[in-house]
């Protein structure tokens, strides 16, 4: 670390020099320039406190120090790679497999989300003998080139879609295709699956994989009906392949109800495979793929090893089980189910009162926050589990007066027109979804409108 700070603007100098412009900041017109932080709270090089709702890195809060001093006391011991005996290794996977359904029951640690996406993709083409994989649009599943190609949101403005890679139209009750309205939506959806798999069956190809985040994140915080997971998991068996449940963004008891996301689709409910990362390290790298005795021996029957010289390592697995523990020791997922509720509650009163939306921007007002879905239109809350009840009125608060202030100025231009685009809903109407990866009764109440 230099002796003497570096200006923000020295630092923004260097990185444009250095670093790749596809390697992007968050608010590129005037980016924040971060040295430390704490819980909930970023800060930057003047000392100035932002509330992070962005970061689902730091689950239990960043820099938390039961975290830290696991990393740095096992550091002084031992790290290294998981081909000598060490207890953390499998003393972290007990420790995950009792969270997990009892069929879940061998595991492969490694570094990134993207590696472990990547491990799942090998592990069905190996039990099932198949190729291909049949995805949601709009989905997000790592940036490693095998990844990228079973990325609708990547692979669109790329190379294009594979022939061995089918989408499936996103579960999307409110702007989809089967809306709110429809007598059965998790069938209809369910039903789409099954015709892009018969499409693909009357091509010659076999699908491998159904690949899908529990709740689909960078394609706009999406609730799927209740019941769809588990109708598009028997058609994707009964042609030969395996549900692969990515739990990247959702997992590790956000959902407040129950530990991981999958499980809102009920306890009868088991993925063939799930994948997690991001708050199981609490931003160390270190991430997770759980799978079944079948899937594990088939992969086995290569007689190829798989080695990965950090995953599992003794540190990180140690960061892992501390995690587990905070989150136990201070009761974070029924945390999560409270201030999701009052959160959720408080913006349902703000959708009341505001009958306009536009481009809201909490910078300013020291809240980090960022947008998802194809028209980026979704405000998405992601805080560290440790954010509060004063935090949720905090920033309901902050967007209270921005949206008042922008209806006052509204009604003050007399010529405005607002032009179609992305934003709005088909109805004609603009639409804003605030989502919170932290309410107990996410299917009911998940969503907040606004609608003008």
């Amino acid at each position: 670390m230099a002796a003497d700070p570096r200006a923000k603007a020295a630092t923004l100098n260097l990185r444009r020099r250095l670093l790749s412009s596809s390697c992007r900041l968050f608010f590129p017109e005037d980016p924040v320039k971060i040295i430390r932080s704490k819980g909930q709270y970023l800060y930057d090089e003047q000392g100035r406190e932002f509330l992070d709702c962005i970061n689902n890195v730091a689950h239990v809060g960043h820099c938390h120090p039961i975290v830290v001093q696991a990393a740095h006391e096992q550091n002084l011991v031992l790290n290294t790679n998981s081909r000598y005996l060490h207890d953390n290794i499998v003393d972290y996977a007990q420790r995950l497999s009792e969270t997990l359904p009892k069929e879940l029951s061998v595991f492969y640690f490694l570094n990134s989300g993207s590696e472990a996406n990547d491990l799942a993709l090998r592990l069905a083409r190996q039990y099932t003998g198949h190729q291909d994989v049949l995805v949601l649009d709009h989905a997000y599943h790592g940036h490693l080139s095998s990844l990228i190609d079973i990325s609708p949101y990547k692979f669109r403005d790329l190379d294009g879609q594979k022939e061995w890679v089918h989408v499936a139209p996103l579960p999307d009750t409110y702007r989809g295709l089967y809306r709110e309205d429809h007598p059965n939506p998790a069938e209809a959806y369910a039903n789409e699956v099954k015709n892009v798999i018969n499409i693909a069956q009357e091509k010659g190809r076999k699908i491998a994989a159904f690949f899908a985040e529990s709740l689909p994140s960078v394609a706009g915080q999406i609730i799927p009906p209740a019941g769809y997971f588990s109708q598009v998991a028997e058609h994707i068996r009964r042609a030969g392949g395996l549900f692969v449940a990515d739990e990247i963004q959702v997992g590790f008891g956000r959902v407040g109800k129950h530990f991981w996301a999958f499980q809102l689709e009920g306890e009868s409910f088991v993925p063939d495979i799930v994948t997690m990362e991001k708050s199981i390290g609490n931003g160390h790298p270190v991430a997770c793929v759980a799978t079944t005795q079948a899937v594990s021996r088939a992969f086995e029957a290569t007689g190829v090893e798989y080695f990965n010289t950090f995953g599992g390592n003794p540190v990180s697995c140690a960061v892992g089980l501390a995690v587990l523990d905070v989150l136990e020791t201070e009761q974070l997922q029924a945390h999560a189910t409270n201030v999701g509720n009052f959160l959720m509650e408080h913006l349902s009163q703000q959708k009341a009162k505001h009958p306009i939306i536009g481009d809201v921007r909490l910078k300013e007002n020291y809240i980090l926050l960022s947008t998802d879905g194809p028209g980026r239109n979704v405000l998405k809350f992601k805080p560290p589990l440790c954010f509060s009840l004063d935090n949720a009125q905090h920033v309901v608060a902050k967007l209270d007066d921005i949206l008042t202030d922008m209806e006052e100025k509204v009604r003050s231009c007399k010529t405005l027109r607002i032009q179609p685009n992305s934003a709005k809903h088909p109805s004609g109407k603009w639409d804003l979804m605030f989502v919170l990866h932290l309410h107990q009764e996410i299917h009911d109440k998940m969503f907040s409108r606004f609608r003008g």
